[in-house]
């Protein structure tokens, strides 16, 4: 099979469950949002995939390859993440030459160019970079990598409004002219809702949804109105959660709902992933009946 696959994944640290019973599949040439939490466990599962740590069960396929030890698979995936791995002492121009050695297909002037994007000094030492600069240099190392598998953990941590908008409009041109995997990994789901096809959302280590976008969201709608009007109107459907204020409910449901169904009085909108997200992740068990 074509893409990172993961299964059964289990990683605990102490009595903390990191990831528990984990399959996903990351297809080629896809933009997926791997949304969680803090603490859910997506850059544990991050870590996981590149073999950075190594699970207590299950296994990771690349491209059909076991990645434990493999050497060849690995080198098809870079992983931008929150840690700094780099010497602090060292120019960034070192960092990108010595990051060349390691992935033979890196692009050295694609990334001079997007650090002249970016108005960053190559000149500068790693110890040298503000948080927002830290994440835009590991930003251009994982974009000019060429490899086959980007993983972002986090990757506009720092960044302000403008430079988080230039990061998804690079990350676009560059999907379009070289297409690959990219797995965004992230809790701040509003501004990634419109780059990512697909979702993967995580909560507590445990896998709660894998889908497209359009596919999620094409059954998430809001119910307005009288309490009562919309519990008569709700009973026995997929509530994902509700809000009440006085005699007025807000009920969030994870199934298709017809206008022309709806009673007179009530009111029908479309979630956002974002709202979406937050109501399924508020909720213990996910969907409620």
């Amino acid at each position: 099979m074509k893409g990172i696959e993961v299964k059964n994944v289990s990683k605990a640290f102490g009595k903390v469950n990191a990831l528990r019973d984990v399959s996903v599949t990351f297809e080629k040439e896809k933009i997926y949002g791997l949304l969680g939490r803090n603490g859910a466990g997506k850059s544990t599962l991050f870590n996981v995939i590149t073999n950075r740590i190594f699970p207590d069960e299950g296994m990771v396929f690349i491209d059909g390859e076991t990645s434990a030890g493999n050497d060849s698979a690995l080198q098809k995936i870079f992983m931008m993440s929150e840690k700094n791995y780099y010497p602090e002492t060292m120019r960034l121009s070192e960092v990108i030459r010595w990051t060349r050695e390691f992935y033979p297909d890196f692009d050295t002037e694609y990334a001079r160019e997007l650090a002249g994007r970016f108005g960053l000094d190559l000149r500068k030492k790693v110890k040298g970079l503000s948080t927002g600069y830290g994440s835009i240099f590991k930003i251009i190392l994982t974009l000019s990598s060429n490899a086959d598998y980007l993983l972002f953990d986090e990757p506009i941590l720092g960044l302000d409004a403008n430079h988080r908008d230039m990061f998804y409009k690079i990350l676009l041109e560059k999907y379009s002219q070289n297409p690959c995997t990219v797995v965004l990994s992230t809790h701040l789901i509003e501004e990634v809702s419109g780059v990512i096809e697909d979702v993967v959302i995580i909560r507590q280590g445990e896998i709660l949804k894998q889908a497209s976008q359009e596919e999620l969201l094409a059954n998430a709608f809001v119910i307005t109105g009288n309490a009562a009007e919309v519990d008569r109107f709700t009973e026995g459907k997929k509530i994902l959660g509700t809000e009440s204020l006085g005699g007025f409910k807000t009920v969030y449901l994870s199934e298709f709902v017809e206008k022309s169904s709806l009673p007179s009085g009530l009111e029908l909108s479309k979630m956002d992933l974002q709202k979406y997200f937050i109501q399924l992740t508020n909720h213990e068990g996910g969907e409620m009946a």
